[in-house]
């Protein structure tokens, strides 16, 4: 079985998008972060949204297999890649 690689929590609530693959397999998290002022992120408000796809080409260039949204937490992090690698 794969064993696919996330970023930390840390890196989805900066806003920052995320791509990864094995072999074939790709996808792309996105985060929908909702913040509590100007320095904090409200976690519990904040998803990752994520796409995933098989083949060689590019997000922009690939229809989608599948796609859903997980909350901005740890185990919300580990459901989405028990998630994805179900899919591979």
């Amino acid at each position: 079985m794969a064993d696919i690689f996330l970023p930390t929590l840390h890196t989805f609530a900066m806003n920052n998008i995320f791509t990864g693959s094995w072999k074939e397999f790709r996808f792309r998290a996105e985060p929908k972060v909702v913040m509590l002022n100007q320095k904090e992120v409200d976690f519990a408000q904040s998803a990752i949204h994520v796409e995933y796809w098989h083949g060689p080409f590019c997000y922009e260039k690939s229809v989608m297999e599948g796609e859903q949204t997980f909350p901005m937490s740890e185990e919300g992090r580990l459901a989405m890649k028990a998630w994805l690698e179900a899919h591979i």
